[in-house]
C-alpha cells in the first residue's frame, strides 16, 4: 500500500487509540507506520535489490519490532536528559508497535505479499483483497481525520466545549468503516474466486484461480486461471453487475517442455525469481548459440501504481547448458504484454 495510505492510518489509528498521546508519541506513530515502505529504495539499486528486499525483510514481524525500538529509542533516551518530560516507555512503545504491525496487516491485503516470517520462513502472505492504492480506503481516512476537524472549528465558532479528545469519535468510526470494508471486499474476493473456477477456458479446467483488485471498483476483478496448457487472464464482475465470459479470456499458452526450458527453471537465478513469481509465464526463443528464455511474472493488476516488475532472462546452450543469467527490468510492466 503507497506510504500516504499508511500515514493517514497510522494517525488515525493515533487519534483513536491513543488520543492524549504526546507529540513524541504522535512522531514515533507515524515513523513505525510507514517506514517499512523505505524497501522501495531497492528500485533505485536494481532488479536484484528490488527482488530480495521489496517486501520482504522490512515488511516481517521481526523488523515490525526492530523498527519499533529504533524509533522509540531516541525519545527514551531523551527520558535521560530531561527527566521533568519523561514518557512511560510503555506509552511511546505501545501505539508504535501497533502502527508497525497496523502496516503489515494492511499490506497482507494486497497482492504483491509480504514475508510475515522472515527469517524463518520465505512464504509470502497475500490476501488479494485491495488494490495498491485504494482511493476508497483514502476517502474514508481523510473523512475521519478532516471531518472532525471541521466540526470542531464550528463548535469553538459557538463557543461550545468539546468532551473528549477531539478527533476520537471521528478517527473511531473511520476504522470501523475500514474494517466493515475490507469484510465487504473478501465477500466481493471470494464470489469472484467462485465464479473463475466455475468456469471451462479453452475447454480446460482451472488448477488454479486468483482474482486480484482493481482500484475503481470493489465488484471488478482481474481473473489469472491456470490450466494445464495456458495462463488466461479475463476481467469479472460481482455483485449486482456480475459478469464473467470465459469466452474473452486471453490466453498465454505455455511452451513446450525442453532441456533449455528445465535447465532454466532449474537454475539458480531462476529459484529465486520463482519464489515470488505468482503466476510464472515462460517463453523459450532459439538463437544461433542455442536458446533464450524469458521468464515473467504474468501481470496481477492493470494498476500502473502498483510498481515495476522483475524478469528472468536465461540462455542456453543447445543441450540445455547455462550460458549466462541475469534480472532485469519488465519493459512491460505497465503493459498487457500476453497480447
Amino acid at each position: 500500500m503507497d506510504p500516504l495510505t499508511h500515514a493517514l492510518a497510522s494517525y488515525t489509528l493515533k487519534r483513536a487509540a491513543f488520543p492524549r498521546a504526546a507529540r513524541p508519541v504522535t512522531i514515533a506513530i507515524l515513523l513505525a507506520g510507514t517506514l517499512a515502505d523505505l524497501d522501495i529504495v531497492s528500485t533505485w539499486i536494481g532488479p536484484s535489490a528490488f527482488l530480495t528486499w521489496y517486501r520482504t525483510y522490512t515488511h516481517s514481524l521481526l523488523f515490525a519490532f526492530l523498527l519499533t525500538l529504533l524509533v522509540t529509542l531516541p525519545f527514551l533516551l531523551r527520558n535521560r536528559r530531561s527527566p521533568e518530560n519523561k514518557i512511560p516507555p510503555l506509552t511511546i512503545i505501545t501505539p508504535a508497535l501497533a502502527a508497525a504491525l497496523l502496516h503489515l496487516l494492511m499490506d497482507t491485503f494486497q497482492s504483491a505479499g509480504v514475508e510475515f516470517l522472515w527469517p524463518f520462513s520465505a512464504r509470502r502472505f497475500a490476501l488479494d483483497w485491495i488494490a495498491h492504492l485504494d482511493l476508497w480506503i483514502i476517502a474514508i481516512l481523510l473523512a475521519g481525520i478532516l471531518l472532525p476537524m471541521l466540526s470542531g472549528l464550528v463548535t469553538e465558532e459557538i463557543g461550545a466545549k468539546s468532551k473528549g479528545p477531539r478527533g476520537r469519535i471521528g478517527a473511531s468510526l473511520a476504522l470501523a468503516a475500514l474494517i466493515l470494508y475490507a469484510v465487504a471486499r473478501f465477500t466481493s474476493h471470494s464470489s469472484a474466486v467462485a465464479a473463475l473456477e466455475s468456469q471451462k477456458y479453452r475447454g480446460e479446467r482451472p488448477r488454479r484461480v486468483a482474482a486480484f483488485p482493481e482500484s475503481g471498483s470493489p465488484f471488478r476483478w482481474h481473473g489469472i486461471i491456470e490450466t494445464e496448457s495456458a495462463l488466461h487472464n479475463v476481467e469479472v464482475s460481482v455483485g449486482p453487475a456480475a459478469n464473467l465470459d470465459a469466452e474473452f479470456a486471453i490466453a498465454a499458452y505455455k511452451p513446450e517442455s525442453s532441456p533449455a526450458l528445465d535447465a532454466a527453471h532449474n537454475s539458480t537465478l531462476a529459484r529465486r525469481f520463482l519464489q515470488s513469481a505468482r503466476f510464472p509465464k515462460a517463453s523459450v526463443e532459439k538463437t544461433t548459440d542455442g536458446f533464450h528464455v524469458l521468464l515473467r511474472d504474468f501481470p496481477y493488476t492493470r494498476d500502473a501504481t502498483s510498481g515495476p516488475h522483475v524478469q528472468a532472462i536465461i540462455d542456453t546452450d543447445p543441450s540445455g547448458k547455462i550460458l549466462s543469467e541475469e534480472l532485469a527490468w519488465d519493459p512491460a510492466s505497465h503493459q498487457f504484454w500476453w497480447k
